[in-house]
């Protein structure tokens, strides 16, 4: 490829740009976008790659993963988690830090956290998230420091994984914590539901024997979440802390997070592609795979979180890919509050959004992709690097097949456990080729439905406002 103008050069696809879709081809060299423009001319390309009746998207940027390492690698670790990723037309996720022992909350933690990362192997580029939990606050600065893109907590509590888990925080440490954050000037995420509600209404239904799935998404109503969401403006506020809420799943709580935004104060809120793809009636119908915190809602709550989508209400889409083994999610003794909370949806992100919101919806591509991927990256300081179909920028591509049509079976995912809520999900789409920096990592077998990963683990460290430290 010596003396030749680009390595890689992209042809005849529909390529998803921030404006709109246009046919225009891309020239990559030394893993950057260099030139987008029609025509280029393939003689000075050392590889050509067909997009013909495809479309190009950014690579998308999930801000929101569970990986279990260290300590519960046999949930899912690197390897696995980041090869379903790159199935998915992911090429940078940010790793949530409570589901691995340590959780990354401390210095020492997270130098745990990339040790696991680089040992196991990333196909695709990551960041980290640090963790604020009861009596941390003086090791916020140290992980600031260190390159975490922003600390998450908990207001109810997130489940127990054993010695030294995660813990979430009440409002005291919550205030505590928002002040060090804020003269940080870091972002704080914030999984917001009031313990107390939750709390007390599960103890009454497990103590009226009432413990059917029904039971648990009643357990969690929406009130909890809009109650929580309000406190945390209020901290917000008072702090001058910037608050970013993750997997919003009402409407309501959409709206006053929308005028907080409009009052001037720096907030964020995301939602997930299950809270757009499924309802409460499908929870029920598929039962402990499909549960999670806060719950999948009604119909109307789906269909009112769309219209909030389509408008620009809700600032950008993540999976909450949270991962466990499949007999964790038994319902034992008809007891569906004891099962495992968390789906695992890392790999069906982009096809479920572009399924839900362009083939069934008709919302333009190129707004589903700001969604997906340069939302966030701007957000947690990646958005000079990541993001973007755009000349300067990593070569980070999905090339998808938005007439592809298929079910999803367990053997077409990449997880450490192949089990998951959209197992015979009708895709109205296929990702079929992802690209990291211009190279292939993942590519669709013709005929079969199936992918495989391509060369070894490349992906990369991303540090805020710069491109990757290894």
């Amino acid at each position: 490829m010596q003396g030749k103008r680009w390595d890689v050069l992209i042809v005849k696809g529909g390529v998803v740009l921030p404006g709109g879709v246009e046919k225009v081809d891309l020239g990559i060299k030394d893993g950057l976008i260099v030139d987008v423009a029609p025509d280029l001319p393939e003689g000075d390309a050392g590889q050509v790659l067909s997009a013909e009746g495809k479309h190009v998207f950014a690579g998308v940027v999930d801000a929101h993963v569970h990986l279990n390492e260290p300590g519960l690698g046999s949930w899912e670790g690197f390897a696995t988690g980041t090869a379903a990723l790159a199935a998915g037309g992911c090429t940078t996720f940010i790793d949530m830090p409570l589901n691995g022992l340590p959780p990354t909350v401390s210095l020492a933690a997270l130098e745990l956290k990339l040790h696991a990362a680089r040992q196991s192997g990333a196909y695709v580029d990551y960041a980290l998230w640090g963790g604020l939990v009861p009596g941390n606050a003086g090791d916020l600065e140290a992980l600031a420091e260190a390159g975490v893109v922003g600390f998450k907590a908990f207001m109810s509590s997130p489940g127990d994984t054993g010695d030294g888990c995660f813990r979430h925080v009440d409002e005291a440490g919550l205030f505590e914590g928002m002040e060090e954050i804020s003269a940080l000037r870091g972002i704080l995420a914030l999984h917001a539901e009031s313990e107390p509600i939750v709390a007390a209404l599960a103890a009454r239904k497990l103590a009226a024997g009432e413990m059917s799935m029904r039971d648990y998404l009643d357990a969690r109503p929406p009130r909890a979440e809009l109650e929580a969401v309000k406190l945390a403006l209020d901290l917000a506020w008072r702090t001058g802390c910037k608050l970013h809420f993750v997997h919003i799943s009402t409407a309501e709580a959409i709206d006053v997070i929308g005028e907080a935004k409009r009052s001037g104060l720096d907030v964020t809120a995301e939602t997930c592609p299950h809270y757009l793809a499924f309802t409460d009636e499908d929870v029920v119908r598929i039962g402990a795979g499909a549960k999670c915190s806060p719950p999948i809602r009604s119909a109307a709550e789906r269909e009112a979180l769309w219209r909030r989508l389509s408008y620009g209400a809700i600032d950008w889409i993540a999976s909450d890919h949270s991962p466990c083994p499949p007999e964790m999610k038994y319902v034992k003794n008809g007891n569906a509050f004891a099962a495992w909370g968390g789906i695992l949806g890392a790999q069906s992100t982009l096809e479920a959004v572009l399924t839900e919101g362009y083939v069934k919806r008709g919302i333009p591509l190129h707004q589903l992709s700001r969604l997906l991927s340069a939302a966030p990256a701007e957000r947690f300081g990646l958005g000079g690097v990541k993001g973007r179909i755009e000349a300067g920028l990593d070569a980070d591509l999905a090339i998808v097949d938005m007439a592809a049509p298929y079910l999803l079976s367990a053997d077409q995912l990449h997880y450490r456990h192949a089990h998951s809520a959209y197992i015979g999900y009708p895709f109205g789409c296929q990702v079929e080729m992802t690209l990291l920096r211009g190279a292939v990592i993942y590519k669709k077998r013709a005929g079969t439905g199936k992918g495989e990963l391509i060369g070894g683990a490349s992906g990369r460290w991303l540090l805020p406002g710069r491109r990757s430290i290894g």
